[in-house]
């Protein structure tokens, strides 16, 4: 299992990056709330990471803090949630916010992410319910880990839509949801972020 990375950032585009760890390039999935902690490219990052086997392929996702992927993972053991739908609800909500959710039955806010109905809500709470009590083992762990620092560099409004189109939501919807930000001067990381918040509310 490869649990932890460093290395130089060399390429990235929502929500896939690229990081050379001594001259080996790792392709790696983040989710949004990486993403929007990534400092340009060519410098130097940690992520914590958790390797995916599958019969066809061996699939990489990556997290700036440990509490983004300890939540992932508890996010695995849930029934009819794989790993684009876990990274999909990391990407449109804080580990925190997500936990108060759990706590409070907010149903409401779970179904504003994409591909999350109300049947999954309610199973996302109920079975992660005992994991996220007021000081239970999941919020301790929730509580752990160290976020990068830096800017990220410009990139096209495009990649933006398309970034939200792998996180789960139509083209359309995508669009008009990048339509909706002022996107002047703003990085496609800060893009997403706004056209997400936008859609929570």
């Amino acid at each position: 299992m490869i649990g932890r990375l460093h290395g130089v950032l060399t390429w990235k585009q929502a929500p896939h990056l690229l990081l050379d760890v001594q001259g080996v390039g790792y392709e790696i999935e983040a989710p949004m709330t990486t993403f929007y902690e990534l400092p340009p490219v060519g410098s130097e990052i940690t992520l914590h990471t958790h390797l995916t086997v599958r019969e066809d392929a061996h699939l990489l996702f990556g997290f700036a803090t440990e509490r983004e992927r300890v939540l992932f993972r508890q996010l695995l053991k849930v029934n009819g949630i794989g790993a684009k739908m876990a990274l999909t609800i990391l990407s449109g909500i804080a580990a925190d916010a997500f936990a108060r959710c759990v706590r409070d039955n907010d149903i409401a806010t779970l179904v504003r992410l994409p591909g999350v109905g109300k049947k999954t809500a309610e199973r996302l709470i109920i079975e992660m319910r005992d994991k996220v009590p007021g000081k239970g083992p999941l919020t301790e762990m929730l509580a752990a880990g160290v976020a990068l620092v830096g800017n990220s560099a410009d990139v096209p409004v495009n990649d933006a839509v398309s970034a939200l189109v792998s996180l789960g939501y139509k083209p359309p919807e995508a669009s008009r949801m990048v339509q909706g930000v002022n996107a002047m001067g703003l990085t496609s990381e800060e893009i997403i972020r706004r056209a997400l918040q936008a859609a929570a509310r």
